[in-house]
Order: C-alpha cells, then sequence, then structure tokens
C-alpha cells in the first residue's frame, strides 16, 4: 500500500530555519537525508520532496474563461505543507512508524521538533464501474 506522509511546518512569516544556528540546520537537513536514506535501502521510498517556503505559497483556481486566478499568501493559517514523501509499505502502522520519525527530527538545541505528520493512504484507480 502507498501512503503520503505529509510534513506540516510553521506558519508564514515565521523565523524558522532563519533563527537556527548553523549547525542546528545542517544537523536536520542530515537527519532527514539519513531517513530518505535508510528508506530508499528498505525499497520503501517512492517520492520524497521539500517545498518552498509558505510565503511563496498560491491558491489557485479557474476563472470563468479558465485563466488562473491566484490568491495568499495566508498568514492567519496554523501550519503549512513543507515536504512529503510517498512510502510503499505493507501497513498502516508502518506508514506511521516512518511519520513518527519523520516528526523526530531535530531543532534547536537538537531537541525533537515533533512536527505534525499527516498519513493518508494513496488511492488506487476508481472501480471499473466508475470510469
Amino acid at each position: 500500500m502507498k501512503y503520503i506522509l505529509m510534513m506540516n511546518t510553521m506558519k508564514a512569516g515565521s523565523a524558522g530555519f532563519g533563527s537556527w544556528q548553523q549547525k542546528e540546520i545542517q544537523a536536520h537537513i542530515a537527519f532527514m537525508m539519513n531517513l530518505n536514506k535508510r528508506l530508499t535501502e528498505s525499497g520503501e521510498l517512492v517520492s520524497a520532496e521539500g517545498l518552498d517556503w509558505p510565503e511563496q505559497a498560491k491558491m489557485v483556481r479557474a476563472g470563468k474563461d479558465g485563466t488562473p486566478i491566484t490568491d495568499g499568501v495566508f498568514p492567519e493559517s496554523k501550519e503549512f505543507l513543507s515536504g512529503y514523501w510517498i512510502v510503499e509499505v505493507p501497513s498502516a502502522e508502518r506508514a506511521y512508524e516512518i511519520a513518527a520519525s519523520a516528526s523526530a527530527a531535530p531543532g534547536p538545541g537538537g531537541q525533537p521538533l515533533n512536527m505534525p505528520i499527516e498519513v493518508r493512504q494513496v488511492m488506487s484507480a476508481p472501480p471499473d464501474e466508475l470510469q
């Protein structure tokens, strides 16, 4: 089964990495790279990407003529998606274990960030009768 693990981060306009010491940023990145390496070696990693900072986010809708209408940034939002993993694992429990590991990435002072990681199963194609 495939699952998407969505890592959420602080709201737009917060200090984020900008307030961390360089060694803290390096430790965080090394942790994430090591996690991705372990998931690749186990054959569980399908894809993983970090996303641009929340200040770059836009909501897009189609206008009446199909042209894009953009809105945002939304500084009042509590959290923003900052990255994701797609993993292929035998059970939801394994996806939860991976999410917990990612959540514990180190932050300032080496303390675990305990970031919220949303876990959702990636659905297969719709049933034949709906296609």
